[in-house]
């Protein structure tokens, strides 16, 4: 059983952000998705685990860490109906965790990026904490109620998006704009870059799954 799962995945990293958030988080296990491998030599760390069906990794990585000892290598069949991120997510929950982190989750494939934010669904059908960050976005999602202290958020904005459906009898509390019974709708903005003004901040609701991004420019 791990209490943090650190999963490295192919997207978008910056190296400055990604290497500070690893001290700060200190993961008590890393998996490494496919071309996260980029990312893992380019700071001279090993993982625990790697893997992929190794399709956009480049030679010279697979190799750097084919020389390493002491890593699980599972290398999937290219032709498969997950990605190598989801299978990551997977491979982390069957291992026993209470919290997973996705780096490189993001980038400039749009498509890969909402399919990553999808695979937070997983977390709440597993009870199991997921995250998404890069250096601007904390990405969660949610299906009950959280606080967050203003002191800890990760960035200057909190923005709220309905993931399924209407969330609904929704409360804001310690926020610029505030809520009260409320329901959000899908197709709406409302929700977005609201900010944190007092020293906790509250976000209630009935039902309803719904997307807490913390931003920052």
């Amino acid at each position: 059983m791990y209490q943090r799962i650190l999963i490295v995945s192919g997207g978008s990293i910056e190296d400055a952000f990604a290497e500070t958030w690893m001290k700060q988080y200190k993961p008590d296990y890393v998996i490494v998705a496919d071309s996260g491998m980029e990312f893992m030599r380019r700071i001279g760390k090993v993982p625990n685990m790697i893997i992929g069906d190794f399709d956009s990794v480049s030679t010279e990585a697979l190799s750097f860490f084919k020389e390493k000892e002491g890593i699980v290598w599972k290398q999937l069949n290219p032709v498969k109906d997950d990605t190598d991120t989801e299978f990551a997510i997977r491979q982390a929950i069957r291992l026993g965790t209470e919290e997973i982190t996705i780096l490189g989750g993001t980038g400039s494939r749009l498509d890969h990026v909402l399919g990553n934010v999808s695979l937070l669904g997983i977390g709440l059908s597993e009870q199991v904490q997921m995250q998404i960050v890069d250096e601007h976005n904390r990405i969660r999602m949610i299906d009950k109620a959280i606080r967050i202290k203003k002191e800890e958020q990760f960035g200057d904005f909190v923005s709220l998006i309905p993931y399924s459906g209407t969330v609904t009898h929704m409360y804001l509390k310690g926020f610029k704009y505030p809520l009260a019974d409320y329901s959000m709708e899908q197709f709406n903005s409302i929700g977005i870059s609201n900010e944190i003004v007092e020293e906790e901040a509250e976000i209630l609701f009935e039902e309803g799954i719904l997307l807490v991004i913390e931003a920052r420019d």
